[in-house]
């Protein structure tokens, strides 16, 4: 007796230990796909390859409004200090007043403008103002309501703050020397970003406009459908958005993962896409999302790089940051990215792009931070150590070109990670996963022995 459940246990722990590996269902092909589904997108590209052919590429886009200016944050004195600020003090004459105020002098402030939703109310246009630098701290943030059109401001020689009084008392306030400017980006890149629009398509969303937040179970047998119940079933799912309630919930990926699979099993190559992108940059709404969870969610960027596209471009043209983006443009994570990169079949290239566009003068200072960054997370996801240590040396030649306010203090140094952005755990949950189910094995086994 005691040896039949010890079988059935060790059964049970190594099936689960297999289950656990993957998150959605592997087939013979290595894809999350099946061979008749590949065929399929193989099918669908050939057929809108016309239409890509014909896109505009010749759109002219923008960077983001950026300058470079002074931080303060100051803790005391507040009053006094917002008072001066509101009456226009020169930054010298402030300093000498508050030699007790943290500065950050010459530092990159980016400004962008987005939609504040709020509950029953009209939306808000709000303005973004943030640091950005390389420097191994988070960037000071001011948001404004876009006021007599702050956005459109150039700022020249004015201050800008605002009191954080609900967790630390203090006052962040930013100066700007010179007003905010924006600069086209070279022909090269601005192709990318039409590629990227033309084959993601931004009119067509991935969930339904009036979609509502429920609950969502994947259908038996999806394959034994017809297509035109797969049509249905496809609309119907699209109606629903799925919320993950905590880091460990997979319902909004494989709510994702149907949607692109049914897309793709119907010929909406749009909502395929987008779907599939979801995947691959996680973008999805928790509640919450611990790193201890992240290593299990893959890129899955093969399936994409087997099909007749121009993934290179696709991934920049996703990654560039623009200031007339189109309505609905898909903005790709830097660190998923990164990821993605990290596993595809053309790492090495990407990678000399990447160096390239950040020791690219004629490239605006933001996007060449963020393509360093991106290329620290591809290298931190490459497992490859002589690799990671020949691209840190490469990296220090890259930012050479860059403005010392903007590097990392200890630039030197060859440990190399990504900034900023939160870094996954060296705990993976597949590893969270077996402990614990070991755990349970033993204490089973005891209790058996006590018998």
């Amino acid at each position: 007796m005691k040896k039949s459940i010890l079988f059935l246990l060790i059964t049970g722990f190594i099936w689960l230990k297999l289950t656990a590996q993957n998150e959605f269902e592997i087939y013979p092909n290595g894809f999350i796909y099946s061979d008749q589904t590949m065929l399929k997108l193989h099918h669908i590209v050939d057929s809108l390859n016309l239409k890509y052919k014909s896109c505009n590429l010749n759109q002219v886009y923008y960077s983001p409004y950026q300058t470079f200016g002074h931080i303060i944050v100051i803790d005391s004195t507040i009053k006094e200090a917002q008072r001066d600020i509101d009456k226009g003090i020169g930054f010298e004459k402030f300093l000498e007043k508050y030699p007790h105020a943290q500065v950050r002098k010459n530092t990159l402030i980016v400004k962008q403008k987005y939609d504040h939703y709020y509950q029953d109310a009209p939306d808000i246009e709000m303005v973004f103002f943030r640091e950005h630098s390389l420097k191994e701290y988070f960037g000071g943030t001011i948001i404004k309501e876009n006021k007599n059109d702050l956005y459109h401001h150039p700022q020249k020689n004015s201050w800008l703050h605002d009191y954080h009084g609900d967790y630390t008392d203090k006052l962040v306030a930013f100066y700007f020397p010179e007003a905010f400017q924006s600069q086209p980006l070279k022909a090269k890149y601005a192709q990318q970003i039409g590629y990227a629009d033309c084959l993601i398509d931004t009119l067509t969303p991935k969930l339904k406009k009036d979609a509502q937040i429920g609950k969502f179970e994947k259908p038996e047998d999806l394959y034994c459908l017809s297509k035109i119940e797969k049509t249905a079933l496809l609309e119907q799912i699209r109606s629903i958005e799925v919320i993950g309630y905590c880091s460990m919930d997979s319902k909004p990926r494989q709510h994702a993962a149907t949607i692109a699979m049914l897309s793709a099993e119907t010929a909406n190559w749009e909502v395929f896409l987008k779907s599939h992108l979801d995947i691959m940059n996680d973008h999805f709404v928790r509640a919450s999302d611990g790193d201890y969870a992240w290593g299990r969610r893959k890129t899955y960027i093969k399936e994409l790089e087997t099909l007749d596209i121009n993934v290179v471009d696709l991934l920049f043209g996703i990654a560039l940051t623009i200031e007339n983006a189109a309505t609905n443009h898909y903005y790709g994570s830097v660190g998923r990215i990164g990821r993605a990169i990290a596993e595809s079949k053309d790492k090495d290239f990407f990678k000399q792009q990447l160096l390239q566009m950040i020791s690219d003068n004629e490239l605006d200072y933001h996007n060449r931070l963020q393509m360093y960054k991106l290329c620290m997370y591809l290298n931190y996801y490459n497992d490859n150590t002589a690799e990671q240590e020949t691209t840190e040396q490469q990296l220090l030649y890259a930012v050479a070109s860059l403005p010392n306010s903007l590097l990392l203090e200890s630039q030197q140094k060859s440990n190399l990670c990504p900034p900023e952005d939160p870094q996954p755990t060296n705990f993976p949950y597949t590893t969270i996963v077996t402990y614990t189910i070991v755990l349970a094995l033993l204490l089973l086994l005891w209790l058996i022995n006590r018998l």
